[in-house]
């Protein structure tokens, strides 16, 4: 039984890491799920019916039971579930050893798995665990954002903490009756220097995301900012050109006026007054920091022949910084242009709702095809998935920073696929 309960111990820390760490979904058919538990269950019974642990059986039922269980590329899935195998392997050694000194007072001769080990496999769980909510869970950082060569450090330096204490732990085991109560507390401190050495280099590797994130935010918000200076600078040589020619103008009319031709001026009027209107907002929301920002992409998509209709309207600014609201705004636009610039009927829909303690944006555009919104918005279909997916990610961090909320779905509009965002931002308790 012992055995069975080792492959559940097993199989349940796969299948957190991979899901809480690397962000994986279980498949939605559940008989490839149930096909994934039966795998781990025959392999224990395998090794109950046998007496063994073969590790070739080892590596079978774990490395199949994690490409039935997730969906993911096959590749992908087979290099993750032998790292996987290969690290957790080393951190249960360093648990299993723990135990035998703490508890038992030296090694145990026997290989075969005895009491000691599942509370081996529950210290390996809850490092995994605290590093999930102390590292991971409180940056907004997971596995799978984190740098092959920090992932390939982690396996490199547990490697060779395992090959020290294989050498310390066999002679320690052979003499440990020689030894004190000082050697046990050496012992100990050192396996928690290599816990902590672990933690260590996850910090700096996320330090080196949020970092990136910072420095990506930013060059974001300038390339957006740079690109409403560009527009509004030439609005402003259009204005200059205009109120230049304007001396022109009234002399036309009043010759026109003089030699009594009404209709004439009054063509002309409606001319000069159009061209005046390309000068003015057309979209007012209240905030004066969201008016340039819609208005910009307003420009953008009348030039790229997408329809763009802003409903609703603010009693007053929104609070939100410029930063803040370029970053928010400008992805979120940013990422709906490019998305309806695809399909046949390009339309992207913003509306404005404001309730006494918060105010909501909606942003509904047309795509392509409907989307899996749980686990396709913070990743880019773009092949540049370092520059293009970050902007995904600011909108969550942004709304977040706020103590707001999002809701994403894909829908279906008069038979046309749509995506739609939803964000709630409370008007008090800002950062």
């Amino acid at each position: 039984m012992i055995y069975i309960v080792d492959n559940i111990s097993n199989y349940l820390i796969y299948l957190f890491i991979i899901h809480f760490g690397f962000r994986l979904n279980p498949r939605k058919n559940k008989f490839l799920i149930g096909v994934s538990v039966l795998t781990m269950l025959s392999a224990g019974a395998y090794n109950i019916y046998f007496d063994t642990n073969s590790p070739i059986v080892y590596i079978f039922w774990s490395v199949l039971s994690i490409c039935l269980f997730f969906e993911d590329r096959l590749c992908h899935l087979l290099l993750l579930s032998a790292a996987l195998m290969y690290f957790t392997g080393i951190i249960d050694t360093f648990s299993v050893m723990l135990i035998q000194i703490v508890l038992i007072g030296g090694g145990v001769d026997s290989t075969d798995i005895t009491w000691w080990m599942e509370p081996a496999y529950l210290i390996s769980f809850l490092i995994y665990l605290l590093v999930y909510l102390r590292l991971f869970r409180k940056n907004n950082v997971y596995l799978w954002d984190i740098k092959f060569k920090y992932k390939f450090a982690l396996l490199i330096q547990g490697s060779i903490f395992q090959m020290f204490y294989d050498f310390v732990f066999y002679f320690f085991n052979e003499n440990h009756a020689i030894y004190g109560l000082d050697a046990y507390a050496v012992f100990f401190i050192s396996i928690a220097g290599t816990f902590y050495s672990i933690f260590l280099t996850l910090s700096l590797a996320i330090k080196n995301i949020l970092s990136d994130r910072q420095n990506m935010e930013l060059q974001s918000f300038m390339y957006m900012q740079k690109q409403q200076y560009d527009y509004q600078l030439q609005q402003s040589v259009a204005l200059r050109r205009f109120k230049h020619d304007l001396v022109n103008h009234m002399g036309v009319l009043r010759e026109l006026a003089n030699q009594k031709k009404t209709e004439a001026v009054k063509e002309y009027i409606d001319t000069i007054w159009n061209i005046q209107n390309e000068f003015d907002l057309k979209i007012h929301t209240g905030d004066n920091l969201l008016d340039v920002i819609l208005n910009y992409y307003l420009y953008l998509a009348e030039k790229e022949n997408i329809e763009f209709a802003v409903t609703g309207k603010l009693t007053g600014k929104t609070g939100l910084e410029m930063f803040d609201i370029t970053t928010l705004m400008g992805n979120i636009l940013q990422n709906a242009m490019e998305a309806a610039a695809q399909t046949a009927v390009p339309k992207i829909r913003v509306e404005l709702i404001e309730h006494k303690k918060e105010f909501f944006i909606v942003v509904t555009n047309s795509v392509a095809k409907e989307m899996n919104t749980s686990k396709s918005f913070l990743r880019t279909s773009k092949a540049d998935t370092v520059n293009h997916g970050f902007g995904l990610k600011n909108i969550a961090a942004m709304v977040r920073r706020h103590h707001g909320e999002y809701y994403m779905e894909s829908i279906v509009e008069n038979g046309e696929a749509m995506f739609k965002i939803s964000i709630a931002i409370p008007k008090e308790n800002r950062v």
